[in-house]
């Protein structure tokens, strides 16, 4: 069955971003509702193969029939073990979208979107057992702070945390109105969907693991991109976009870029242009493109 999806964000610039060969290799390692994928279908020739990979058991459903594509459902912190299952060793090619799917925030029972009141769940692989229940309900104060603080930017984290807390004491806290009740003295007239939006992506990000799991991509891809291979990254947030950025220009996330015995700079990458966001058309069509940033990067 295929899930509706809504139109992939800066389509033709992350696939330009590719320079896509006729019988290239690549990989799309957040496939969603198959929007990407497509677009790299229509460029490559008939000897070129396409790999694609979502952990969402829903995204099954947008498998794409073509002898040249291979869905794969797993998260894409396990790119190069899962690519050399298929005997790929070296790609051209790999794109991501870090984004939460449309289609997760619209399918109310998920738990991703503050418009909709549902279990407390936000699991990308509903397999996992950590759900944002788990996370607002069992996580010791001070990590529960930490979770807010740093994946939600929220400069009131310690007090959020601490009515949280005293909140689940008296019972559990099993949904987002709930939890939306707890935060309710947090949340200034008028700001009060932008804070709430970031306490849902600080509990996320943390259910789902996805700063970890960006990073332990990251550091697999210069052993998978070929020479002039090339990297086109859509982040959505500052945290995502700082370790992107970092990467590419430094090959690691701290520290400063290795040297080598004359002093030159020893990176894997190089990036490919500038920043690209979203025109104001893009953004007239689909609001969830404003924050997008995409980075293009080469192998060297």
């Amino acid at each position: 069955m295929t899930r509706e999806y809504h139109n992939p964000v800066l389509l033709n610039e992350s696939v330009d971003g590719l320079n896509i060969k006729n019988d290239g290799v690549y990989v799309d390692v957040t496939f969603g509702g198959g929007g990407h994928s497509n677009e790299i279908l229509k460029r490559l020739g008939e000897s070129g193969k396409l790999f694609a990979f979502d952990q969402d058991e829903d995204a099954l459903g947008n498998a794409i029939d073509d002898p040249r594509f291979q869905l794969i459902n797993q998260n894409f912190r396990y790119l190069n073990q899962f690519l050399k299952f298929y005997g790929i060793r070296e790609v051209d090619g790999i794109l991501a979208d870090f984004g939460v799917s449309s289609h997760q925030f619209d399918e109310a029972e998920r738990g991703f979107s503050i418009r909709f009141d549902a279990d407390l769940d936000m699991r990308m692989n509903q397999n996992n057992d950590l759900s944002a229940f788990e996370v607002v309900n069992n996580y010791a104060q001070d990590n529960l702070a930490g979770v807010l603080f740093q994946y939600g930017e929220l400069r009131k984290a310690n007090a959020m945390a601490a009515a949280i807390v005293q909140t689940r004491k008296e019972k559990p806290i099993k949904t987002t109105q709930e939890l939306k009740k707890v935060l309710a003295p947090f949340l200034p007239k008028g700001k009060e969907n932008k804070i709430l939006a970031q306490v849902y992506q600080a509990i996320r990000i943390e259910v789902n693991q996805e700063i970890e799991a960006l990073k332990e991509f990251l550091l697999q891809v210069p052993k998978i991109l070929k020479k002039s291979g090339r990297l086109s990254l859509i982040s959505y947030h500052s945290l995502e976009d700082r370790l992107v950025k970092r990467f590419i220009r430094d090959g690691k996330f701290e520290g400063s870029a290795e040297k080598d015995f004359y002093g030159n700079v020893n990176v894997p990458l190089k990036k490919v242009g500038g920043l690209i966001v979203p025109s104001a058309e893009e953004i007239a069509l689909n609001s969830r493109a404003r924050s997008a940033k995409l980075r293009i990067a080469e192998r060297i």
